[in-house]
């Protein structure tokens, strides 16, 4: 593969990495500074197994971190600009919904 296309290969496999709605919530959660397990799962209804699995996927990508203290492994993010990113597609989003509802009430005027 070429040069080219190899850094947009790394940047897939970072948004493969990344567009998980559960690892998304646990970035912005991170957001406010380190958090441990059991705060990342509250008002989760998921396993502590569950979160753990993401966790790990996000520290192997050098996303987030961990550090334990006593019984207690608490996470922050490694990557803050990340939150840039997430905040940026939010307003995207945020747009197209926007344009989407303008579209559907122009049509619903017309009918």
């Amino acid at each position: 593969m070429s040069d080219i296309l190899s850094k947009y290969e790394l940047h897939g496999e970072l948004c493969k990495v990344l567009i998980h709605p559960l690892r998304l919530y646990i970035m912005d959660a991170l957001r406010q500074g380190e958090k441990s397990v059991g705060e990342l799962l509250e008002g989760l209804e998921i396993s502590k197994a569950n979160i753990s699995q993401h966790l790990a996927i996000l520290k192997s990508h050098g996303i987030i971190s961990a550090r334990r203290e006593g019984q207690n492994i608490f996470y922050k993010l490694e990557q803050p600009k990340i939150i840039e990113a997430m905040d940026t597609v939010h307003q995207i989003l945020i747009g197209v919904l926007n344009s989407e509802k303008n579209k559907l009430d122009k049509l619903t005027e017309i009918q």
